[in-house]
C-alpha cells in the first residue's frame, strides 16, 4: 500500500518541480546589487550592448517576448552560479548567434521534454508494453535531459564546420598581407587591404576588428589576437603574438606571415588526406559487411540441410 502511495505522489512532486522552475523562469524577480554588476560587466566585455542595439531581432510578437524573457532570465541564473561556459560562448560567437536565445532554446527545449517524456509512455501502454507508474517519471527526465544538450551538439558542429572555413581564409588572408607589405605598404594598411579584398562572413569578422582597433586606440593585430580568443581561433592568437614581436621589421613580418600561411596550408592539406582516409575505411567497413552479409546468405541454407540430416 506505501509503494502504490508513494509512486504518485513523486510524480506529482516532479511535475509541481517542473511547473515552479517554469514559474520562475517566466515571472521576474528582484535582481540582486552583485548580479546586476556582473551582468553590467559581462556586457561591457561582449559589446552586448552595441549588438542588442543594432542586430535586428529573429523572433517576434508574444511567443519572442517570451524567448527573451526566459533567455534572460536563464543567463542571469547561469551568471550568479558562475558558470561562464567560454568554448559554448566562443562557438556562438562563431555562429554569430545570442547567448541569450541560445539559453532560452535550451530551456524551451527541457520543458518540452518533460512533456514529450510522458506522452510516449501513453503511446507505449496504448501498446501494452508497460504499466508502471515509475516509467512516466524517468522518460520525462531523461527526454528533458537530452532535449537539454541537442542544441550544444548542433552548436559545436556548426561552429567546427564553420572554424574550418576561417583556417582556410587565414590562410590566403596572410599571403595577401605578405604581399602587401612586398608591394611598399605598411602593416597596418596592408591588413586592413587584406581584409578589403572579400567580403565573405570571415573577412567581415577580421575587416570590423581591424576598424575597431582604429576606434579603440589598439593595434591591429591586438585585435587580431581579441577576435581569436572571442572565437576561440589559435591562429589569429599565435599571429597577433608573432606580429607584436616583430611589427617594426617589415622583412620579418613578410618572412613569418609567409611561413605561417605555408604551415596552415600543410596543416589543413593534412586534415583533408586524414579525412578522406576515413571515408575511405568506412566505405571499406560497409564493403566487407556487405560481402559477410552475402555470403551469410548463401551458406545459411547448405547449413540448415546439413544440420537437419
Amino acid at each position: 500500500m506505501s509503494s502504490t502511495l508513494t509512486l504518485p505522489v513523486l510524480v506529482g512532486a516532479v511535475l509541481g518541480l517542473g511547473v515552479y522552475a517554469l514559474v520562475r523562469a517566466l515571472v521576474p524577480t528582484r535582481r540582486s546589487a552583485v548580479s546586476q554588476v556582473a551582468r553590467i560587466d559581462a556586457m561591457r566585455a561582449r559589446g552586448a550592448a552595441y549588438e542588442s542595439a543594432h542586430r535586428p531581432s529573429d523572433d517576434g510578437g508574444r511567443l519572442g517576448g517570451v524567448r527573451a524573457r526566459v533567455g534572460r532570465r536563464v543567463a542571469e541564473f547561469y551568471l550568479q552560479q558562475g558558470w561562464e561556459q567560454h568554448s559554448l560562448r566562443a562557438d556562438l560567437s562563431v555562429l554569430d548567434r545570442s547567448w541569450e536565445n541560445f539559453l532560452a532554446t535550451k530551456a524551451l527545449l527541457g520543458v518540452a521534454g518533460l512533456f514529450f517524456g510522458p506522452f510516449l509512455f501513453a503511446v507505449v501502454w496504448t501498446l501494452g508494453f508497460n504499466d508502471s507508474p515509475a516509467v512516466p517519471v524517468w522518460l520525462a527526465l531523461l527526454c528533458a535531459l537530452v532535449f537539454f544538450f541537442l542544441p550544444d551538439l548542433e552548436v559545436r558542429r556548426d561552429a567546427a564546420e564553420k572554424r574550418r572555413d576561417l583556417r582556410r581564409v587565414i590562410g590566403a588572408y596572410l599571403d595577401l598581407v605578405s604581399m602587401s607589405l612586398a608591394g611598399g605598404r605598411g602593416l597596418p594598411e596592408a591588413l586592413m587591404a587584406a581584409a578589403e579584398v572579400s567580403d565573405g562572413w570571415a573577412t567581415q569578422r577580421i575587416r570590423n576588428a581591424l576598424a575597431d582597433a582604429r576606434i579603440t586606440g589598439i593595434s591591429q593585430w591586438q585585435a587580431l589576437g581579441s577576435l581569436g580568443e572571442e572565437i576561440g581561433v589559435d591562429e589569429l592568437k599565435d599571429l597577433s603574438a608573432s606580429l607584436a614581436l616583430v611589427a617594426d621589421d617589415g622583412a620579418k613580418v613578410r618572412e613569418s606571415l609567409a611561413s605561417r600561411a605555408e604551415t596552415m596550408r600543410h596543416r589543413e592539406l593534412a586534415e583533408i588526406e586524414g579525412s578522406a582516409g576515413e571515408k575511405s575505411q568506412s566505405m571499406l567497413v560497409a564493403q566487407l559487411l556487405l560481402c559477410a552479409g552475402f555470403l551469410v546468405f548463401l551458406i545459411f541454407p547448405a547449413a540448415m540441410r546439413v544440420f537437419q540430416v
